[in-house]
């Protein structure tokens, strides 16, 4: 039994769905329910109840649910504890709007994480880690980007992006049925456009050009209502609810992937930043992006594991 398998158990009892926990623990669903299956035998009981349509507790998971999070709690208090004695030294991160959802859990054993509040385009956060500004930032980066910059990429996260219309249809879209909005404000949407552009000539996708910043919040709703096509959500989209008018549907032929990577400095040697990376890349699956019928810009870093052991990994 291992702490890992516990985080793994209280994040499904907490979704009561595998998909989502995979999701949010950024592993790959079968290894997921392998690391379930495992603590089940070490525990001698099953902790859930599952089909293909729903997941539940058993009296045994829900009886153990509140010891396994106390037990977690002592164990984060534990590196916690470590973590002040050791003294580390603070490490700066800076990110767009999606950051993993254990990045704490995974950082706090070996680094004074201090994320920034400067919330800033890819590109401009990118920047920020090659001028000394951040130490770290997880932001859309294209190889171009990191030879410029001088920096080092790893993939940690990716969101599939789908298409938002009116109606109530949520069947799948084939890309080039789609349109995609391009925002000629190139200071604050540069890494999209740089996307949405070879999305359309790659797809077929119709490009539309806009001025007003719609590319996210209430003016790309007003667009999506204006638009004879769907309309391809951008990743800032991801997570805002939509109006009642509107839904979403999965866009296909190809599944459409935005990609999150963790950035750093090629000259970095600071034992804590590279401790953080360590932290922060161990253990992310392939995210789904290398399906054949995935689709993401030519350019962008597609490796989501480094070759070699930690140490070769940062020479």
């Amino acid at each position: 039994m291992e702490l890992g398998q516990l985080r793994y158990f209280v994040a499904v009892a907490e979704e009561l769905n595998f998909s989502r926990a995979a999701e949010r623990l950024l592993i790959a669903g079968p290894s997921l329910s392998q690391q379930i299956k495992a603590l089940e035998r070490d525990l001698g009981v099953r902790l859930f109840d599952r089909d293909r349509r729903s997941v539940s507790l058993t009296p045994a998971g829900t009886a153990l649910l509140p010891h396994t999070r106390a037990l977690l709690e002592r164990a984060d208090d534990l590196q916690r504890r470590a973590h002040e004695l050791g003294g580390s030294e603070p490490v700066r991160l800076g990110y767009v709007n999606w950051l993993p959802a254990d990045l704490i859990a995974r950082t706090s054993a070996v680094a004074q994480l201090h994320i920034d509040t400067w919330i800033a385009p890819s590109h401009a956060q990118a920047a920020r880690v090659s001028d000394g500004s951040l130490d770290l930032a997880v932001c859309w980066v294209q190889n171009e980007d990191l030879e410029r910059h001088d920096l080092r990429a790893q993939l940690i996260g990716a969101d599939r992006l789908y298409a938002v219309t009116t109606g109530n249809d949520p069947s799948d879209i084939p890309a080039r049925d789609t349109a995609v909005l391009l925002d000629d404000d190139t200071t604050s949407w540069s890494s999209w456009n740089t996307f949405a552009e070879q999305l359309t000539r790659d797809t077929g996708a119709h490009a539309v050009r806009i001025s007003d910043g719609g590319i996210t919040g209430p003016a790309f709703f007003d667009h999506v209502r204006r638009s004879p096509r769907p309309v391809v959500n951008s990743p800032k989209g991801q997570t805002t609810p939509l109006p009642p008018d509107l839904v979403q549907r999965p866009v296909i032929a190809p599944k459409v992937y935005w990609t999150w990577s963790l950035v750093w400095r090629r000259s970095e040697v600071r034992a804590a930043v590279l401790a953080a990376v360590d932290a922060l890349t161990t253990g992310v699956d392939d995210l789904g992006i290398h399906a054949p019928d995935a689709w993401q810009p030519d350019g962008a870093p597609i490796s989501s594991r480094y070759p070699g052991t930690p140490s070769e990994r940062h020479h």
